[in-house]
């Protein structure tokens, strides 16, 4: 699959998964020159199925938005946190994470609309400097942990924060 239909796909997953249903906002996530993001695997199919677990995070994060509302995200630069190595052996590469000068970071364009008036718009640097030390609710199994907490923060401080979308959760 070439990045151009991956984009495309990832767009599509996030309309068709919210748009299909009117209780719940739009999410699109696009992804600008993937290829030149820093530290992602090499391999197409481990780069496309890293940013569809970001564009999923996106989506769910999105359900708890009022309907009615549209985000779209434009991803410009992403790096996950630690460092990934080749693993000839086992035929997929190792992410390593230490804590030191290898924390997630994401540059973002984002606009949040409703009804066709834009509520907010901006470009966003997120970072989680001290990611290992952070209190965090995904397990140590979850995929991208580190990534999607830095994520939740800057969702629940500029789109919607937490105590505005109490009563929203669980629709």
């Amino acid at each position: 699959m070439t990045m151009k239909s991956f984009m495309k796909r990832a767009a599509l997953a996030g309309v068709l998964a919210l748009g299909a249903s009117s209780a719940f906002a739009d999410v699109t996530v696009t992804y600008v020159k993937p290829e030149t993001f820093y530290d992602l695997p090499f391999a197409t199919w481990e780069r496309d199925e890293l940013l569809q677990q970001i564009t999923d995070h996106f989506v769910e994060l999105g359900k708890s938005l009022p309907p009615g509302q549209n985000l779209r995200i434009e991803v410009t630069d992403f790096d996950p946190a630690g460092r990934l190595y080749p693993n000839a052996r086992a035929g997929k590469d190792i992410r390593v994470v230490k804590g030191m000068a290898d924390w997630p970071r994401m540059d973002l364009h984002y606009t949040l609309e409703q009804d066709g008036q834009v509520l907010k718009s901006g470009d966003a640097k997120l970072s989680d400097m001290n990611y290992q030390q952070n209190f965090n609710r995904y397990f140590d199994t979850e995929p991208l942990r580190y990534e999607k907490r830095m994520i939740d923060v800057w969702f629940d401080k500029e789109i919607a924060p937490l105590k505005d979308r109490r009563g929203l959760a669980g629709r």
